[in-house]
């Protein structure tokens, strides 16, 4: 299977998962889970939460991580203040990396955004440089955008 197939198919298991369920937390769990289990080479994929300007670690699947992320730091804290997806290559080399994980090497960081405004990162590192490319990108970002329509549908923020 491609990484189109491969997403198509993510985002359909996806649907399914969250359409009728609201509660946004329970979501963030099994998105996690399921990418986690299909995604190859990636050793966190998880969600951090935009709570009084901070990033908070919200449900993730992977070692032990960092709790709380400045907005602005990191890769993470990057996104939310850029307000656009982040894809490093090398996360050695980006200025102010925060390594939760020593085995990480790259990194795609993909906002959460409800009427414009973010709510939380999705955040998914690989063991791999430059493991992530545009077909990845476009597919979490579909995926995204389809928990995003959830949390409109349902009228849920945090």
């Amino acid at each position: 299977m491609n990484k189109n197939e491969l997403y198509q198919e993510l985002y359909q298991q996806v649907d399914a998962l969250i359409n009728d369920e609201p509660d946004l937390i329970a979501n963030m769990a099994n998105i996690s889970a399921l990418l986690f289990e299909h995604l190859s080479e990636v050793n966190w994929v998880g969600f951090y939460r935009l709570i009084n300007n901070e990033l908070v670690l919200g449900p993730f699947q992977g070692k032990v991580a960092c709790i709380r992320i400045p907005v602005g730091t990191g890769v993470c804290g990057t996104a939310v203040s850029e307000s656009t997806t982040q894809r490093i290559e090398d996360v050695h080399s980006f200025d102010g990396h925060i390594a939760c994980d020593a085995t990480s090497n790259s990194e795609i960081v993909i906002p959460v955004k409800v009427d414009g405004k973010i709510i939380a990162v999705l955040d998914i590192d690989s063991t791999s440089y430059d493991h992530f490319d545009e077909d990845d990108q476009q597919g979490l970002e579909a995926i995204i955008n389809l928990f995003e329509n959830m949390i409109i549908k349902h009228s849920v923020i945090n």
